[in-house]
């Protein structure tokens, strides 16, 4: 436990100073003083959860990024979205093997811009209406459609302009291949 303690201070110092902002600044914002804080982030105050909570809070970021709390076992993906080419996209599944992605598309995202990669996609509308420029095909899914593609076809998705959709996007590279991992079924009694 000691070693996983002595990492905190330097992980709240790296979190304070990726938000720009001082010790006074962090003291104001969590009632914590300022002598307490310096201590923490050197290692000379060991970090209690009363502590923590407040500074998670002010920095917004989950107490576990701030403790360094173990993913192994931990089946949860930390979801941590973000804004690529104006789309907010939120990955699904760690980095690695086959790729999954919830896509929220803006309304105004609606000129093609077809490209090709290796590799193949499975597009789900979840919400909304979703335009998919497939080769020469032009296509307009709605919520509970699906389209499955080879990426090597110059493809584009985007708004038909009426308003945002939600997509679940599954992709893998050549070679990959989703895997089920499921219990062996137990058997009955024997007859």
């Amino acid at each position: 436990m000691d070693p996983i303690l002595a990492l905190v201070g330097p992980r709240l110092r790296k979190v304070r100073e990726q938000r720009g902002v001082t010790l006074t600044e962090v003291a104001e914002a969590t009632g914590i003083s300022k002598s307490t804080l310096s201590r923490l982030e050197n290692g000379q105050r060991r970090p209690s959860l009363e502590l923590l909570l407040p500074l998670a809070q002010t920095y917004r970021v989950p107490i576990d990024d701030l403790v360094g709390a173990p993913e192994v076992g931990d089946p949860r993906i930390r979801l941590k979205p973000r804004r690529v080419n104006g789309r907010t996209v939120l990955p699904l599944t760690r980095p690695g093997g086959v790729q999954a992605w919830k896509i929220v598309i803006p309304r105004t995202q609606s000129v093609p811009k077809p490209r090709t990669h290796d590799g193949f996609e499975w597009l789900y509308v979840l919400s909304g209406r979703m335009r998919l420029v497939l080769g020469d095909r032009d296509l307009v899914l709605g919520a509970g459609e699906a389209a499955e593609f080879d990426t090597q076809v110059p493809h584009w998705f985007g708004s038909t302009g009426e308003g945002p959709a939600e997509v679940l996007s599954i992709f893998g590279r050549p070679g990959e291949r989703m895997q089920l991992h499921a219990q062996q079924a137990m058997m009955g009694p024997a007859h």
